[in-house]
């Protein structure tokens, strides 16, 4: 039973490494032409998604964590 928590957990990290590494970060080369890089703008459509997604990853890692030490404290 514990092992299929860990690779669960494994998948889950995996996963969560490809989701954040697919983000998108910073303003990009629009500071090399002059763009502002302090214009607030939301995140929309699959940045959106992917950040919803991201989250939903971190817990159901931590919840992971949590329940494999759990099990593995009762052994």
């Amino acid at each position: 039973m514990i092992s299929y928590l860990y690779i669960a957990q494994i998948i889950v990290a995996v996963a969560l490494i490809l989701v954040t590494l697919l983000q998108v970060k910073g303003g990009g080369l629009g500071g090399i032409f002059g763009q502002a890089d302090t214009v607030y703008r939301t995140k929309r459509g699959v940045e959106k998604t992917l950040f919803q997604f991201t989250i939903a990853l971190v817990v159901i890692f931590v919840v992971l964590s949590i329940v494999s030490l759990r099990l593995y404290k009762a052994v």
